[in-house]
């Protein structure tokens, strides 16, 4: 059961409510009253003759200078939430929308929001009966926040002020049912709300499913470069590579520590093997196997700062305008507009994060390349093929890993570093991180793969060397039983996708 707070929530929180159904505890007593606290002096504020707060009784964005009427205040919610309902493209997955549904509640219940507790409470009621909105994957600027997908999820639990009017509330899912999100929420026993004033504009502003996106991302990136250690050192045992260059002494002259980690981890995982350092006259290995720490590590260390700083996003409160206690007592709280809705760290990070990885899988491929080219792999026949000409063995596998390798090249090109101006030119620099949000978690699929098939091949080698599996090292000998466990020995040309495809499952 996991608490809500506004200021404790973790990666590893939102991952287990993401993914494996963990169940979200209602909002505590102090939470309620805090959140109370603000919305009532909302409230109170715009009852005043004369009182003015964005977004709350005046227009949004370039519209800002325009005025509503208190009696419109809750239309103004609801045209907010209906005018972002804008996305288009493929459903984001459940995870990520789920993961956005539990950050978004954990920000409302930091009250500076200034929106009611129910809010946040609804958010909570629907993750724990697997109400899951559709949410479109392609529509956001990462400027005001991300608009379209917070919207998509917004619709689907709010509703109109009055009956009768038209009521939009776009789809769900309840299980792996897709409904109505009117339907999904009634199945379900939950009531959809009527918003009162700000709150539309609290539910659609912010960087959710960037902070969403980067939490899961970084949780696989970590359980992914793992995996890259571990097909780095089987390869080095298929190669008969060398142990010198993961000398610890080589690697504390760099002073790096992701560079010392994954050294440690090859020596560690290679521990007791009689096939590195068994090449005769060998002198120093290719870049791909020498080299290996000095291109994980620092992924590693890459990954290290994108994890601090989703970290502290998963406990920000990101919407506008917020709502603190007045710093001078007065009437007990201010309104404070700006901007914390824009995505630029989380799209640098995110950039970050997938150029990282790319290089993890370019590296990989090198190594699958060597293995599979006689003149490099010192002995292994022509494509880790038995029959090398009538069987073409695991070549076409290389060909997978290459296109997957070119096409993260594209996909690691920083959005970050694009900006199209918005809403008459009020939103003259938005971030883009949507956009890289969504090819960073691609790189990472296409990563995986790459690792899959790395896995494949060094296997293949091992068997094709003599004693191979029982000249293994201590970590790469369990490795390998894993994968074999899982895929058989190529002794004849077969079709691999399955096999690519299951190892990569064994990856996840």
């Amino acid at each position: 059961m996991i608490e809500i707070t506004g200021d404790t929530l973790t990666v590893e929180q939102v991952v287990h409510v993401a993914r494996y159904g963990a169940r979200v505890a209602p909002l505590s007593d102090d939470v309620r009253a805090r959140m109370e606290r603000s919305h009532e002096w909302v409230m109170e504020t715009l009852s005043q003759q004369g009182s003015v707060i964005y977004g709350v009784n005046t227009g949004f964005g370039s519209l800002a200078t325009t005025r509503i009427a208190l009696d419109e205040t809750r239309q103004l919610s609801r045209n907010v939430i209906v005018l972002c309902v804008c996305g288009v493209g493929d459903p984001l997955p459940k995870d990520i929308v789920r993961a956005m549904m539990v950050i978004r509640a954990n920000m409302l219940a930091r009250g500076h929001s200034g929106v009611r507790p129910v809010i946040a409470q609804t958010l909570i009621e629907m993750l724990n009966a697997g109400v899951t909105p559709y949410v479109p994957e392609k529509g956001s600027l990462g400027a005001s926040g991300d608009l379209a997908p917070l919207a998509h999820i917004a619709v689907v639990f709010t509703r109109p002020p009055e009956e009768g009017e038209e009521d939009y509330n776009g789809r769900a899912w309840l299980g792996d049912e897709l409904l109505s999100g009117a339907e999904a929420m009634d199945r379900a026993g939950i009531d959809r709300l009527v918003l009162e004033a700000k709150e539309g504009l609290a539910l659609s502003n912010g960087i959710d499913f960037m902070a969403a996106a980067g939490a899961l991302a970084v949780h696989d990136a970590e359980n992914l470069l793992g995996h890259a250690e571990i097909g780095a050192a089987l390869s080095l045992e298929a190669l008969l590579g060398l142990s010198d260059a993961l000398h610890p002494a080589v690697h504390a002259a760099a002073g790096q520590p992701g560079q010392q980690r994954v050294a440690q981890r090859l020596l560690a995982l290679t521990e007791g093997s009689r096939l590195v350092n068994s090449a005769p006259d060998r002198v120093q290995d290719a870049y791909s196997l020498r080299c290996t720490p000095q291109v994980l590590g620092p992924i590693w260390d890459a990954l290290t700062f994108v994890r601090e700083r989703f970290a502290t996003a998963l406990n920000a409160t990101t919407d506008n305008p917020l709502i603190f206690p007045d710093p001078d007592g007065g009437s007990g709280y201010i309104a404070v507009s700006g901007g914390n809705f824009h995505g630029q760290g989380p799209a640098l990070w995110l950039d970050l994060l997938g150029i990282a990885l790319a290089e993890a899988g370019s590296i990989a491929e090198r190594r699958v390349f060597r293995l599979l080219t006689p003149e490099l792999s010192d002995g292994l026949p022509s494509m880790l093929a038995p029959a090398s000409g009538l069987d073409s063995g695991l070549m076409m596998t290389q060909y997978t890993a290459a296109a997957l390798v070119s096409d993260n090249k594209t996909l690691a090109h920083p959005d970050s570093v694009d900006s199209i101006p918005s809403c008459a030119n009020q939103e003259d620099h938005v971030s883009m991180g949507a956009n890289a949000a969504r090819h960073a978690l691609e790189i990472l699929d296409n990563v995986r793969y790459i690792l899959a098939i790395e896995l494949l091949t060094a296997a293949q080698a091992i068997d094709l060397r003599p004693e191979g599996p029982d000249r293994l090292g201590l970590g790469t000998a369990a490795a390998y039983g894993q994968v074999r466990d899982q895929v058989a020995f190529l002794a004849h040309d077969r079709e691999t996708s399955s096999d690519m495809e299951t190892l990569a499952e064994l990856i996840r």
